[in-house]
């Protein structure tokens, strides 16, 4: 079995750096907002949502190619490779902000 260092269970924060230049100006836009110091951590979530739900870290183990390459090389191919424009991206990105903001509020309210 192959030991690779840079495979986890879900998407990591730390790939997000590798996933600049890889698409247009709008694509390019987010991630610097993501990298950007003041950024929320909800934003961060989200965007973890959408990279896991895209790159396929759900149904990813250690036998699988995918782990053996490392979740770098896996989300740069997935984000290179997908054919959803970047507004199309964004939007799923806006959605899944909404639905981690709902979800937290929900859970904040009912304590």
């Amino acid at each position: 079995m192959m030991i690779n260092n840079d495979t986890e269970l879900l998407f990591p924060l730390r790939v997000i750096p590798a996933l600049q230049n890889m698409r247009g100006v709008e694509w390019q836009q987010l991630i610097d907002h993501l990298l950007s110091p003041g950024v929320q951590e909800l934003e961060q979530i989200a965007f973890t949502a959408i990279a896991a739900k895209l790159c396929g870290c759900s149904a990813c183990n250690a036998d699988s190619f995918r782990a053996m390459k490392g979740c770098t090389q896996c989300a740069r191919l997935t984000f290179k490779r997908n054919r959803m424009s970047d507004r199309e991206l964004l939007d799923q990105y806006q959605a899944a902000f909404e639905d981690v903001r709902t979800f937290i509020l929900k859970k904040e309210s009912a304590v």
